[in-house]
């Protein structure tokens, strides 16, 4: 049995615990609001995008893009968003599962002849990643991108892959991340960042406009210059919930640990408190007995 003094030992360990648990939780939930008001804030930028598709995907043109080529896939890259930092429970865990669902949907419907490259975004999703052992499959890790990248880092990683595509190492890019819904709920993405397909096309008809358009320059003009503006929106979405996401599974995982801090602490108070007492009724008794000891 425990002594009153490790017992309190073990009371101000935990109070400190509830104490780091309660700042981490609040920072995150700062960080989470910060990166949701970014994600409000880039979405007006993709409606605006996705209305000009859409309005010339309504006319009459023959759209085309070398980023819409659909071809024989022999190379393969998918694109996985995690984290860089830990404490967000099971957040990593879930993105790798999705992950494993994703390798073996593609070598079921293109053949294990197919060579998949996995770039992991992320420091701990990127280790998970290299430690994965499967035949075609390998791990490149991107330089100078990480799960906080923003701005020029991400346009620059977008066109990265965009380059991959029109030279030709690879002939599909996928994506799987985390996609933010609140702070309680996130939901796991898997999505063909490229080529870009006719059914992406469709999925915008919802933003065309009924009033008719005349195109200057040409609309073959504008798609070609506005289908890399959508790939850019599309990875900056991505971006962004991958980082409120996280940042949610960390508020809820930080709420966890804090409320079984406080379990904990109840508990070691309770006990210390019958310790105490148990150990003031022997002195009481002994006192009684006139059997005090020196």
């Amino acid at each position: 049995m425990a002594t009153l003094r490790e017992l309190k030992g073990r009371i101000g360990s935990v109070a400190s615990s509830e104490k780091i648990t309660g700042a981490m939780k609040m920072i995150s939930s700062a960080k989470m609001h910060k990166a949701e008001l970014a994600l409000k804030q880039l979405r007006p930028f993709r409606d605006q995008v996705e209305t000009i598709m859409a309005n010339l995907a309504a006319s009459d043109a023959a759209i085309a893009s070398p980023l819409m080529e659909e071809r024989a896939v022999s190379r393969a890259v998918v694109v996985v968003w995690g984290s860089d930092d830990g404490l967000c429970g099971a957040y990593n865990v879930n993105v790798f599962k999705q992950l494993l669902v994703k390798l073996d949907e593609l070598r079921t419907r293109l053949g294990d002849g197919v060579a998949i490259t996995i770039v992991p975004v992320g420091c701990k999703i990127g280790k998970a990643c290299q430690k994965l052992s499967l035949p075609g499959v390998t791990c490149e890790i991107p330089a100078g991108v990480d799960s906080k990248s923003e701005g020029d880092t991400v346009r620059d990683f977008v066109w990265r892959l965009r380059d991959m595509f029109l030279k030709g190492e690879a002939d599909l890019v996928e994506a799987v991340y985390m996609s933010f819904k609140s702070v309680s709920r996130q939901r796991l993405e898997a999505v063909t960042l490229l080529p870009v397909g006719a059914d992406t096309l469709a999925g915008t008809a919802g933003h065309a406009t009924a009033k008719p358009y005349i195109f200057e320059p040409s609309p073959e003009a504008i798609f070609e210059k506005i289908l890399p503006m959508y790939l850019l929106a599309l990875g900056q979405d991505i971006f962004t919930e991958n980082r409120a996401s996280e940042q949610a599974a960390r508020v809820m995982a930080m709420q966890s640990a804090n409320d079984n801090a406080k379990k904990l602490r109840d508990q070691l108070n309770l006990e210390f408190n019958k310790l105490r007492q148990a150990a003031i009724t022997t002195e009481l008794l002994d006192i009684l007995g006139g059997q005090v000891k020196g």
